[in-house]
């Protein structure tokens, strides 16, 4: 997370023309630590210290974060944030005319905004420095179509965020024109939110051809979901298991529902060799994650001792976290394993268990 350079002190007022929030993307760091190195030129009578960028205002608070502010008190601001959009726009310009790339602290604060509070942790184009957000805030969502609005003529994956800002406000037709929009441009998240779209018919007509060819972009440009959104669209017996399983080695490297799918392929032997040695360490992984699938599947394996060795009480671990997240199978294995008797009819129908 690097910053930008330098600032104009004057009275209560810091102006730099890109700022580098310590909590969002390529933009404030380097600015936080100019005004405190310059505080006491300001005037000890003001302790909180003032930066305009692109336009909006932020307030350096006494903890050293860079926060939004509704308004700004100090004469002369107008003259300031206008000197600073030029410079920022002649900077810029200057630097794409000259061919050479667009340093992170050049990039607007729009789109520092939009990161900070609509991007996708899972996004491949989320930069680095950027935690993401699992979901937007409610309170967040119209300053994140805003701002991400504003911000997606120069960054795909801002359109990216605009359409989950747009869902997150329940508009299920501009999210989708932002996805697609964001699809043409290249980003496979949109891809795959296209894809999930037309395989569930919401916002569009089901399309599960549409869908395929969706998943499968995005899965061939390594995207993990879609890999497994392309496994899990294909059902337990995919179009092209071969395919499949290449696709899905590739996401299963970092993704926990690929490590899942591409497991359950090894231990059915669907698309290659079977390996239940090579499938429990992918459960493993995914079951590490969290995924209620892989800890089913990871007490399966060790109360049979397949692809490992054979271990009841971790068996019964993995199925109670299993089954704490919702999984049936899991619930009916600790059922079977509380109740091992069964009683059956004369057809050989089960009536009971017998439980101890």
């Amino acid at each position: 997370m690097l910053v930008s350079g330098g600032g104009i002190v004057g009275g209560n007022a810091v102006f730099g023309f890109a700022i580098r929030e310590p909590w969002a993307s390529p933009v404030a760091a380097g600015q936080a630590d100019f005004a405190r190195r310059n505080a006491p030129s300001a005037g000890r009578a003001s302790r909180r210290m003032r930066a305009a960028c692109g336009g909006v205002w932020y307030e350096l608070g006494r903890k050293g974060t860079m926060e939004p502010m509704t308004g700004f008190a100090g004469r002369g601001h107008g003259m300031v944030r206008e000197i600073g959009r030029r410079f920022a726009a002649g900077l810029v310009a200057t630097l794409l005319l000259s061919g050479a790339a667009v340093p992170a602290w050049a990039q607007s604060a729009d789109l520092a905004l939009c990161d900070r509070i609509a991007a996708d942790p899972a996004d491949p184009d989320k930069p680095a420095g950027v935690k993401g957000v699992a979901e937007i805030a409610p309170g967040d969502v119209e300053m994140a179509i805003k701002y991400c609005r504003t911000a997606a003529g120069g960054a795909r994956r801002a359109l990216y965020a605009l359409g989950r800002a747009h869902t997150a406000n329940k508009q299920p037709a501009e999210a989708i024109a932002a996805f697609r929009k964001a699809a043409d441009k290249g980003s496979t998240s949109a891809m795959v939110e296209l894809g999930v779209a037309y395989a569930t018919g919401a916002g569009v007509a089901r399309d599960d051809g549409r869908a395929r060819q969706l998943f499968e972009r995005a899965a061939e440009a390594g995207n993990p979901r879609g890999v497994s959104n392309l496994a899990a669209l294909s059902g337990t017996t995919p179009s092209d298991p071969a395919k499949t399983r290449a696709l899905l080695a590739k996401g299963a490297e970092t993704n926990a529902e690929a490590q899942y799918q591409l497991g359950i392929l090894l231990a059915e032997g669907v698309g290659g060799p079977k390996d239940d040695v090579a499938a429990r360490a992918l459960f493993e992984k995914a079951a590490g994650q969290g995924h209620a699938g892989a800890l089913e599947r990871m007490g399966a394996f060790a109360q049979s001792g397949r692809g490992g060795p054979k271990d009841s009480a971790a068996a019964r671990g993995f199925y109670e976290k299993a089954a704490a997240l919702g999984n049936a199978d899991a619930a009916a294995a600790l059922k079977r394993a509380d109740c091992p008797f069964a009683i059956k009819d004369k057809q050989g129908k089960l009536v009971s268990n017998l439980c101890f």
